[in-house]
């Protein structure tokens, strides 16, 4: 008896001395902000909003791509996802068909827009189905926003979406660590922020595209989301220096009048109007004012 007594306190002992030096597993916080002109296959403005008839089609593929972010954001030890809808109306994923294990964002709501529910508690940002700037040559329907913009400007330079979500996911001291889209906003957003991983799912070709296929794309999102969470150190914050200055560029002059009703705003041309901050929230409130 006292024998056994011994072994089993023996055993309890090693076992103590092996668990002492674990460390508690490391939380990683994955932000994924999903649009849907990027996607594998569309092509058409038709097929990202309701009553298109393929709309469906890419709803699903959107979703499909969504999950290839999660899976890889898993793969990389990820404990907590958040998936923002961020096209068009934000009622575009499809909930039932998304991974379980990440909580999705829809409609909208405040000024972050695109980043709504990022905060400093988050480790990583990943941009899914983005697209380039207004006016990119061999981008797939390229525009910045809406419509209804023709450019917009931090600190002298011109932004793709990616590139003002960036700065967004910067005030919160988060590194972007991954894109998907168009080849045109794979090379845009790397001369914006600098390293980053990327996967081009298709290529511009003035008004078409050369695509792969849709369970390819999926592949190499998740490979790559896998591959940039495993390699954090890589990625540095995007942070423009203040004080900030945004220029918005309109299509349409009776929208520059309007947004120079804000409070702060300066007319800099009959299309255009500028705010300056030392405090980049209230450059992106402006921006959602303007944008009303």
């Amino acid at each position: 008896m006292k024998r056994s007594l011994a072994i089993v306190a023996a055993v309890l002992f090693v076992a103590a001395l092996a668990t002492a030096g674990q460390q508690p597993a490391k939380k990683l916080k994955v932000f994924i902000s999903v649009d849907m002109e990027g996607i594998s296959g569309l092509i058409n403005w038709d097929e990202t909003s309701q009553g298109g008839p393929d709309y469906p089609l890419f709803r699903k593929l959107m979703t499909e791509e969504a999950n290839a972010a999660i899976s890889g954001a898993l793969d990389a030890g990820a404990t907590e996802i958040v998936v923002r809808d961020a096209h068009d109306s934000a009622r575009n994923i499809l909930p039932d068909l998304l991974r379980p294990e990440a909580r999705l964002i829809r409609e909208w709501n405040g000024p972050l827009s695109m980043m709504e529910g990022i905060d400093k508690t988050f480790d990583a940002v990943v941009f899914i189905g983005y697209h380039a700037r207004a006016g990119t040559p061999d981008a797939v329907l390229k525009h910045t926003m809406s419509l209804s913009l023709f450019d917009v400007i931090l600190n002298g330079v011109r932004m793709p979406e990616g590139g003002w979500n960036a700065a967004i996911a910067g005030y919160f001291d988060v590194p972007v660590v991954f894109l998907s889209g168009d080849s045109a906003i794979c090379r845009q957003i790397k001369e914006i922020i600098g390293p980053i991983e990327t996967v081009a799912v298709k290529d511009g070709i003035g008004k078409a595209a050369s695509m792969i296929h849709p369970l390819k794309a999926q592949q190499m999102i998740k490979a790559g989301v896998a591959s940039a969470l495993r390699n954090m150190k890589a990625y540095k914050t995007y942070k423009p220096a203040a004080p900030y200055k945004l220029e918005i560029v309109f299509t349409d002059e009776n929208q520059a009048l309007r947004a120079s009703w804000i409070p702060g705003a300066v007319r800099t041309s009959e299309r255009s109007v500028a705010f300056t901050s030392a405090d980049f929230m209230d450059i992106i409130k402006d921006f959602r004012l303007a944008r009303l």
